[in-house]
């Protein structure tokens, strides 16, 4: 049964990723809990983990910057995505109303994502960030804290043994976080290929960046998503990030090999299938 290192505790939306990524390939897994996300690589690096589902980008607060930059350092390619609704919930030890409520933990990612709904319904509850969604699940089930609630997923409440006294109190329905699969056993065949993740480096010149987008669209690679980042010690020059999509991965090849020239550098850090929930 495969180890997969995900950022968090039991029943985060890291665990709920990595469940049904593996799922749909019809493999049990177990998990590896990590508290940060350098932890999650020094578990991929030491053996600790066969593989690891990381959060990159969330449609609603953008990118995970310092994530880029782990998956630039590291040698594990990634080999999948999965997209997850975010459904925040709130919960409590079972039995309690609403009413009862006067204090609530989360995470402050959650916190911003669920503020309208405290406001409109219960004002009369102090919002108190914590590290975790889940972790704050975890401390009301095992410090039997009444009077305090979470906001979480709706696995964090089924593993923790807490009620559910809110459903879906996101401000923002469509909120959806994308995650990659580090994983170095899988063997994704050409045919089913469909994007790319690369880093590169431009000459610091007019137009460099330009003069490669335009050779990406002249074969048909769809961007799905740039982010630049300073490069430490180097003024005004950056890392690219950059995802592509594409139909044929023969056509994608002669667009790397037609782009190459243009760039000063270029690390694929991974080319896989899209796979969305």
């Amino acid at each position: 049964m495969p180890r997969i290192a995900i950022q968090g505790y039991r029943g985060c939306f890291h665990e709920q990723a990595a469940r049904l990524f593996y799922s749909a390939r019809g493999e049990e897994i177990s998990i590896l809990e990590c508290p940060t996300f350098e932890d999650l690589f020094v578990a991929l690096s030491d053996g600790s983990a066969n593989a690891a589902i990381m959060a990159i980008e969330n449609t609603i607060s953008g990118g995970l910057l310092p994530n880029f930059e782990l998956l630039r350092s590291n040698p594990h390619k990634i080999k999948g995505e999965i997209y997850i609704p975010i459904h925040q919930n709130l919960m409590a030890l079972p039995g309690q109303r609403l009413e009862d409520i006067k204090e609530v933990r989360t995470h402050y990612m959650a916190i911003n994502q669920t503020r309208r709904f405290f406001e409109k319904n219960c004002p009369w509850i102090t919002m108190v960030e914590s590290e975790d969604t889940a972790k704050s699940a975890i401390d009301i089930a095992s410090e039997g804290l009444k009077g305090v609630g979470a906001v979480a997923s709706e696995l964090a409440a089924q593993e923790n043994g807490l009620e559910i006294l809110a459903r879906g109190i996101e401000t923002y329905k469509q909120n959806f976080t994308r995650f990659l699969v580090l994983d170095d056993s899988i063997t994704i065949p050409r045919n089913i290929t469909n994007k790319a993740s690369l880093c590169f480096t431009l000459p610091h010149k007019p137009g460099s960046l330009a003069q490669v987008l335009t050779v990406l669209s002249f074969y048909d690679m769809n961007l799905t998503r740039i982010q630049s980042l300073p490069i430490p010690g180097k003024e005004w020059q950056y890392f690219f990030y950059a995802d592509i999509k594409f139909t044929g991965y023969d056509r994608y090849r002669q667009a790397l090999k037609a782009a190459r020239p243009l760039m000063a550098d270029l690390i694929i850090l991974g080319e896989y299938k899209s796979f969305n929930i």
